[in-house]
């Protein structure tokens, strides 16, 4: 979901894009599959590494049929018929790692992820079927929420491991500043924080190509929420220190592949301009609340999209992500009255 997110000066690599199930090769040894996705979000673009005599995948799909089908044609085209070597999954979000238990499983190769990631994916996992806790209605009761909309977050409790076939039950750790030979090429591990734990971003200085996953992206803004688990957490902030630690890592001209849209060159330049709409976010949320509003009150100062129901628990996370950092920056105050809602304003 996008904070209102206006031009960059990015440029992009390529005038077309493969179809979607398709590959495209990007650079020697560098391929793009374009997969389908079941959601409003319809893409991810997922990247093929040659590895020696095989290929290391990043990132995988979601856990549905017409991906796993995908894989079989790519498998057999791009990869010759012979199985992947690895699996490296940037985030836990399940169009990111749905198919790296299928695939684990199908060609007997590890998954390589951060610990926070894999932790936290198989958390997740354990919620399915399970009922929606009761913590989880007070934090969006809180938020403002009426009873449809909580009767709509019990419903979709529990839906992540829909999307996600059984994990490994053992991976390798990769951390921060690691290096992963593939190939000829080495790739550097960063790690950006706020849409997920510890999300790891690759960077191939050689090929001067920044594997971004989600966590910059060329025309939307990476979802940066608070949820049920952590109420009290300031993920905006961690999400605006991680890029701008990102930024004198990586060259300005760098070739950016990300999970969503097209290869683009202009990578400081980006993370500048979100930046910068997240901080105007913020001050547009200091001038409404000037009178009391709930997190669900802000939406027009944050989203130029309609909030519904299939977006409303992201719009709400995300909302109050923006309310915590200026809570945890003195520039916010917030009361619950006796319903349990809660009420911002401005200090």
């Amino acid at each position: 979901m996008s904070v209102n997110p206006k031009e960059s000066p990015i440029r992009y690599e390529f005038d077309g894009r493969p179809e979607t199930g398709d590959t495209m090769t990007v650079a020697p040894g560098v391929h793009w599959l374009r997969m389908f996705l079941p959601f409003s979000l319809s893409h991810i673009n997922l990247w093929l590494l040659k590895d020696g005599d095989a290929w290391s995948i990043v990132d995988t799909g979601v856990n549905v049929d017409e991906c796993h089908q995908t894989w079989d044609r790519t498998i057999g085209s791009v990869l010759g018929g012979n199985a992947p070597s690895r699996i490296i999954v940037t985030h836990l979000h399940p169009d990111h790692i749905g198919c790296a238990g299928w695939l684990s499983d199908r060609f007997d190769i590890p998954l390589w992820m951060t610990r926070s990631e894999y932790l936290m994916a198989r958390i997740l996992v354990a919620d399915t079927e399970r009922q929606a806790p009761d913590e989880g209605a007070r934090f969006y009761r809180g938020a403002g929420f009426e009873a449809r909309s909580l009767d709509y977050y019990r419903q979709i409790f529990g839906m992540f491991g829909k999307f996600v076939h059984p994990l490994p039950q053992s991976y390798r750790r990769i951390k921060d500043g690691d290096v992963i030979d593939v190939g000829d090429h080495q790739w550097e591990v960063i790690v950006g924080r706020g849409h997920s734990p510890e999300h790891a971003c690759l960077y191939c200085a050689e090929l001067n190509q920044l594997i971004s996953g989600d966590q910059l992206l060329p025309t939307i803004s990476s979802n940066v929420s608070v949820f049920p688990t952590e109420p009290e957490a300031n993920p905006l902030k961690d999400w605006m220190e991680s890029l701008g630690a990102m930024k004198p890592r990586i060259p300005a001209d760098v070739l950016v592949l990300p999970a969503h849209g097209k290869p683009f060159r202009g990578a400081h330049e980006r993370i500048d301009a979100l930046i910068d709409e997240h901080q105007d976010g913020l001050r547009k949320l200091e001038a409404i609340c000037h009178k009391p509003r709930r997190a669900v009150d802000t939406f027009p100062a944050l989203f130029k999209a309609k909030i519904d129901r299939k977006n409303l628990i992201m719009a709400t996370g995300e909302s109050i992500a923006h309310l915590n950092y200026l809570r945890k920056e003195g520039r916010m105050s917030v009361r619950q009255d006796e319903d349990g809602v809660n009420w911002y304003r401005t200090s």
